[in-house]
């Protein structure tokens, strides 16, 4: 499966919090809700569109709770991002959790890079990421990001958790699309590439 990584991001790099006050408000974060003037039918679209391509979920702990509170109420086949989440497998990368009760939930709990490889590792389509700021950091660090889909938003919030953090490693990405909603938001997809190449500007000394 491929792994990808969709994302809501503020213009200067901040994932925490998109969709509510009380989403996440670790370390003090008090602008939860950022993202919710900007949304629209072209947003919907694009998500869904992305919904359509998935065979699991990989979660991390806060944003499955997140999840488990909110998508198992939302009944009816014809909503597509609760159908998926409510019927596709869904993996979780906890050292707290011992139990989930969400229909197809398996916790990891071991080597969470050995496990996730292992996953990317099976047949099918789209292994998804959503939220999961934390999680997202350990995949940037042992490179088994495939793909980024990254909405970014005309706001600048100056703190909070960012996507690409200290242990990003240093990596070559391709462009693959870019498209714009009518509310201003940039959605752009890169996928790895390999390493980074290098070149100079300098004069050729004589």
């Amino acid at each position: 499966m491929k792994l990808t990584v969709t994302t809501f991001l503020s213009l200067d790099g901040v994932m925490q919090g998109p969709g509510g006050p009380e989403e996440d408000p670790s370390d003090g974060f008090d602008l939860g809700g950022w993202l919710v003037p900007f949304a629209d039918e072209d947003m919907n679209r694009y998500v869904t569109a992305w919904f359509d391509t998935v065979d699991a979920f990989l979660l991390g702990r806060r944003t499955y709770q997140i999840f488990e509170a909110y998508w198992p109420h939302v009944t009816g086949e014809d909503d597509p991002v609760a159908s998926k989440l409510n019927s596709l497998p869904k993996y979780v990368a906890t050292t707290t959790l011992d139990s989930a009760d969400w229909a197809g939930t398996t916790l990891l709990k071991g080597d969470i890079v050995k496990e996730i490889t292992e996953l990317k590792s099976r047949p099918g389509r789209d292994l998804q990421v959503h939220g999961s700021a934390g999680l997202i950091q350990t995949l940037i660090e042992n490179d088994l990001v495939d793909e980024y889909r990254i909405f970014v938003y005309p706001v600048l919030l100056g703190r909070g958790k960012r996507l690409f953090g200290s242990g990003t490693v240093p990596a070559a990405l391709r462009h693959v699309d870019t498209r714009t909603t009518g509310a201003g938001v940039t959605v752009h997809t890169y996928e790895r590439s390999g390493g980074l190449e290098f070149g100079s500007f300098a004069l050729d000394a004589e």
